[in-house]
């Protein structure tokens, strides 16, 4: 069934399953023309607080299951136009994990070299992800926390002559959310309640750019910022020193180490800062780390929606915040990942690889192929 309805008059919005079998009415060329338009998907009463309305921004849709893709597009696409990339170049950049996997994606795509920094606390399943999409990987060690991949990055871009994405200082990062992110929002929840946002930063690119979007069409949505409990970077008032190029200097007094991989590193990134002075925030909520975990836990088994625990962080939040709201509120959470790269992390600690009691119990009660 057709989402439109007649020959005349404006676009029916589709609902339920009527836009099944509808295709997305295009081709694409390559796997970058298919980063963006992520849904906006429904939370439940099994987790949403009763006369609230939670949505989730479903960012794994992207090509490479998070919100890094559409950072990842910016900085290369940017650079091309720039004339800062040729063809044969190599790559460079610092990341927790998820700009790599998505700067691999485009450099393979795009034919240049791909070379990755990340910190040693961060998952392995990055690492092999980066690797199996070609990108080279450093690892570097866990002392010297978020500012020490950085610094062996712009290190390692300076020797050889590498392009340095800087995704921390990089304006395309933010701008490329305040023209797809922030708009497909507002499109979504066009002629829709919609009172809250609801996300956390590691760049502060979809904070800064999809922010900018919103408040402008849309002043009286509240932006709500979250950080971890652990790391209150932003509640301290502290800011980051930087040097020439934006970049922090050292690691924040503030930071200690969080589960919520992606979210927060050792410093404040010049795009939040920017951010703050363009766009600031209404609310502000600090998250915990096992509750980040709880709640991603919580989306797979209520909701099937499989995220990792920055996604969990979001929707802590945005349970909290429709908690304390008005009735009838709507809220929107950014889902920035999947959770399949969480498997070597606490969010997958208590789920095992075997049998437990009660599966056993099951294999047992009819006669063949028992363990």
């Amino acid at each position: 069934m057709s989402c439109f309805s007649g020959l005349t008059g404006a676009p029916k919005r589709a609902t339920g399953t009527q836009d099944r079998g509808s295709g997305r009415q295009r081709l694409y060329d390559n796997i970058t023309e298919t980063v963006g338009n992520t849904p906006c998907v429904k939370i439940n009463e099994k987790m949403c607080p009763a006369g609230r309305t939670i949505y989730a921004k479903l960012e794994y849709f992207n090509p490479c299951s998070s919100v890094k893709d559409r950072l990842a597009c910016a900085i290369i696409e940017a650079a091309e136009k720039e004339g800062k990339l040729k063809p044969g170049d190599t790559v460079v950049e610092a990341t927790s994990g998820n700009t790599g996997i998505a700067v691999s994606m485009l450099c393979a795509q795009r034919g240049y070299k791909c070379v990755i920094c990340m910190a040693e606390p961060f998952s392995v399943e990055r690492r092999k992800l980066m690797r199996f999409m070609g990108a080279k990987v450093i690892i570097t060690p866990k002392a010297g926390k978020g500012t020490g991949m950085v610094a062996k990055a712009k290190e390692l871009a300076q020797k050889h002559g590498w392009f340095l994405c800087s995704q921390f200082e990089n304006e395309a990062n933010a701008a490329f959310h305040k023209l797809t992110t922030g708009p497909e929002i507002l499109a979504d929840f066009e002629g829709q309640r919609l009172d809250y946002f609801v996300l956390g930063y590691g760049t502060g690119g979809t904070f800064a750019g999809a922010g900018a979007a919103i408040k402008a069409e849309r002043p009286d949505v509240k932006i709500v910022l979250g950080e971890p409990e652990a790391a209150p970077l932003l509640k301290s008032g502290t800011k980051s020193e930087r040097n020439a190029d934006g970049s922090a200097i050292g690691s924040h007094p503030a930071f200690a180490a969080h589960p919520i991989q992606g979210w927060t590193p050792d410093f404040i990134p010049q795009i939040v800062e920017k951010g703050l002075e363009a766009v600031g925030y209404d609310e502000y909520i600090g998250i915990p780390g096992a509750g980040s975990i709880e709640t991603s836990q919580m989306l797979a088994k209520t909701q099937g929606i499989f995220t990792g625990i920055s996604g969990g962080a979001s929707m802590w939040a945005a349970i909290e915040i429709a908690k304390k709201a008005p009735e009838g509120s709507v809220i929107l959470a950014m889902i920035a990942d999947t959770g399949e790269r969480y498997l070597s992390t606490p969010l997958f600690e208590s789920i095992l690889a075997d049998m437990n009691e009660a599966e056993l119990e099951i294999s047992k009660s009819t006669p063949s192929f028992q363990l």
